[in-house]
């Protein structure tokens, strides 16, 4: 049970006197999130000093717990069943820790500031309560100065009616008056907002039909003039070279950028809305991959490659679904050498989000070229707290120089929930040189938690896939095309060219497209030199002035691992305005974007901003990087802010100024004015260290890819020169043969 200053621990729900454990008293604590490799969510409360976090009695005068085995003393640690619980719980006790600042009885005039009354106690004179009913009457004593302060924290914390993911919304702060009962209605007229109304977003039109390729049409032929350039390309590398720095003519780009390309996962979103709806953690994973299997079977007419996005280049859409709810999409091209995308996409009302990063490489093997991507996407379910890990197939093209060239996917994929223990994996196989045309296509693979199977999967992904399970034998449909499922895709919305900016992709490509459109490869070749050109010539001016290119949605954090756990070359980028709160069906009414930010408009104002845990509103106004996350570090600010006020009353006093109490209002203001000014040299010189150690970690990175391509290439070479001398010495030995044979004869 938790109130204000005390969380009283009970044997049961009943919370009899005989059930009662031990009271803790919050006022002495200071609470983390505790790492666990267990299921559930762990948190802490503890003494920073090593000291008693007990009341001596329980709420009914009770001197002896429930519970016989001594508890630790100076520390408390509780699990919560799920993800979300503990976060509920973290932020419970987050409020009531700092209610507990309310139980100080320093000053209990009407006119005392927000700021003294609510600075954490631990530096000031504590009154120590016995046990509960001390607590209630002294909150019935002092319950005029409580509502006092309670005013004025929401006229602190007042943030509008608007949030964003990861901003605060418009202000809204509105004064009150104790002695104006009329303002104070309009105040409560004024929290509820018009539903009618939009706030400022970005326009979006339905995109035109889409065109669907069959798989007939993934097998080409070039013509005698286009294949006289794929031969002066083929001059040009070697196998087992990487094709990124490769210019490739225009007649085999398909007419869009890559991170449009990646959108095409999203057209059956709706699936992921009926796997978070799911309550069984097999049904959410067996849905999961009906999803993952929904998003390869649209092929472009011909074998078409899409265009390398240039850096900085951005994307966006949304989905509709049929409940009104909306999946947006964002993506940006984060990197160029090496070609890094991030995208992010969300719909909070339907309870899931997905984000990753993507290195796409390609390698040349002679008469074949795969396109590999490398990196994982996580698909994130909000109100379950689950989060699903997966890598994706390869491209794999062969017939360039000989024979007709043919496109299919290959390679293992896995999908992973560590927090169920439910694993798939999948392997999109390649079919066999001679023969082997029922295996076009072809996909197996198998569901499995721990090192059990409980389903095996088998199939083709561009016709029917089936699963059956591994101990009834029963065999089911998983997933099929058919002319309902192509109709029930989801519309997609596109922002109309004309109001795009010069980064996205459809403005920036559209003259390339165009020509494309028309089959005039003149005039697309020398409409993708001048992109070329100018991302050369912006890449020579950043390096004239020692500049890092800065991303524009997305930040770099670090380090991206492996679903095994092993660091990935790859590196992590996050979205900057991430929101995964689960979604409110009393407050929050639709999602929506604006300048690529998705925003969530709310039927109140939200006065904070919760993440994973509760960050001080004070907080909010600063940028992300600057933010506080620590529990222990917010309350030493509160504490400095406590010592410069008072320091700043007893030298006024001594003045012969009027007392505290008539300067509190001004004081207060003034203090937390000077205290950011103070700190504002200390935050920007931290912003600067953190960007340029960003920059430093991301030119480390593109220096060790580089360097390992290098070896590649090295040992490829080396490679390459003993098989040569390994078929020379054979040849030598057979013709040695052949003519001692020939010698004996004759």
């Amino acid at each position: 049970v938790l109130k204000p200053g005390l969380l009283l621990l009970y044997r049961s729900q009943k919370c009899k006197s005989s059930h009662w454990i031990g009271t803790i008293i919050l006022s002495t604590c200071e609470l983390i999130e505790r790492p666990s490799k267990k299921d559930g969510f762990c948190f802490k409360l503890f003494h920073p000093m090593d000291q008693s976090i007990w009341a001596s009695k329980g709420p009914e005068g009770e001197s002896i717990g429930a519970v016989v085995q001594p508890l630790p003393t100076s520390h408390l640690i509780f699990r919560a069943p799920t993800n979300a619980a503990g976060k509920c719980w973290m932020d419970a006790l987050e409020l009531a820790l700092r209610c507990s600042s309310l139980l100080t009885a320093r000053k209990t005039n009407r006119n005392s500031s927000f700021l003294e009354d609510s600075i954490d106690s631990t530096l000031d004179t504590e009154v120590r309560y016995e046990n509960d009913s001390d607590v209630e009457k002294h909150f019935k004593a002092e319950l005029e100065n409580i509502m006092h302060i309670v005013a004025a924290c929401s006229d602190l914390e007042d943030g509008g009616s608007l949030t964003d993911e990861g901003e605060h919304g418009i202000e809204g702060v509105t004064e009150r008056s104790d002695e104006d009962d009329s303002a104070e209605a309009s105040d409560e007229i004024s929290v509820i907002e018009d539903i009618a109304v939009m706030p400022p977003h970005t326009n979006y039109m339905c995109d035109q039909q889409e065109v669907f390729g069959t798989t007939g049409d993934q097998t080409e032929e070039f013509s005698d003039e286009n294949k006289s350039i794929v031969w002066f390309l083929m001059k040009q590398v070697r196998p087992g070279m990487d094709l990124s720095r490769v210019v490739l003519p225009t007649f085999i780009l398909e007419n869009r950028s890559f991170l449009d390309k990646i959108s095409d996962y999203y057209y059956h979103a709706d699936i992921i809305s009926k796997a978070a709806a799911e309550n069984e953690p097999f049904m959410r994973m067996k849905t999961v991959v009906q999803w993952y299997l929904s998003g390869f079977y649209k092929k472009p007419k011909g074998l078409k490659k899409p265009y390398n996005p240039i850096l900085g280049e951005t994307f966006r859409c949304y989905w509709e679904h049929g409940n009104g709810a909306k999946t947006f999409y964002l993506a940006e091209q984060v990197s160029h050498h090496p070609p890094i995308s991030s995208f992010y996409a969300t719909n909070r009302q339907d309870g899931f989000t997905i984000s990753g990063t993507i290195l796409a490489k390609s390698k040349f093997y002679g008469n074949s070229t795969s396109a590999i991507l490398d990196g994982v996407a996580t698909l994130s379910m909000l109100a379950r707290g689950e989060d699903y890990v997966m890598t994706m197939p390869y491209a794999h093209c062969k017939g360039i120089l000989m024979g007709t060239m043919t496109m299919e996917l290959g390679g293992k994929v896995n999908i992973n929930c560590e927090k169920t223990g439910y694993n798939t994996e999948l392997e999109f196989k390649l079919r066999p040189f001679l023969g082997g045309g029922e295996l076009t296509n072809a996909v197996s693979g198998r569901i499995k938690i721990g090192k059990e199977t409980l389903a095996v999967i088998d199939g083709h992904w561009d016709d029917k896939v089936t699963i059956k399970d591994k101990k009834t034998g029963h065999e089911e449909i998983l997933w099929q095309i058919t002319p309902e499922i192509k109709s029930s895709r989801l519309k997609r919305f596109t922002v109309p060219v004309e109001e795009q900016s010069e980064w996205e992709s459809a403005s920036l490509w559209q003259h390339v497209g165009r020509a494309i459109s028309n089959e005039d490869q003149v005039a697309a070749t020398e409409e993708k030199t001048k992109l070329e050109v100018a991302q050369r010539q912006a890449l020579t001016d950043r390096k004239e002035v020692c500049e890092e290119w800065v991303t524009k949605l997305f930040e770099h954090e670090g380090i991206q691992f492996n679903i095994d756990g092993t660091p990935s070359e790859v590196p992590k980028y996050t979205y900057k305005h991430a929101d995964i709160r689960p979604w409110d069906p009393r407050n929050d009414l639709q999602q929506y974007e604006n300048n690529y930010v998705v925003c969530t408009k709310t039927r109140h104002k939200t006065p904070m901003i919760r993440t994973q845990s509760i960050v001080s509103v004070l907080d909010g106004d600063k940028p992300p990087n600057e933010r506080v996350s620590s529990i222990s570090r917010r309350r030493k600010t509160r504490d400095l802010e406590s010592k410069k006020q008072r320091s700043q009353d007893s030298d006024t006093s001594n003045a012969g100024v009027p007392s505290a109490n008539e300067k509190h209002p001004r004081g207060s203001s003034s203090s937390n004015s000077n205290i950011q000014e103070a700190l504002k040299p200390l935050i920007d010189e931290q912003r600067a260290m953190s960007e340029r150690i960003g920059k430093l970690n991301h030119s480390i990175e593109v220096c060790l890819y580089q360097q390992k391509e290098r070896d590649s290439h090295t040992n490829l070479n080396r490679d390459l020169v003993l098989l040569v001398i390994l078929v020379v010495m054979i040849q030598a030995v057979l013709n040695w043969v052949l003519t001692e044979r020939a010698n004996r004869q004759f």
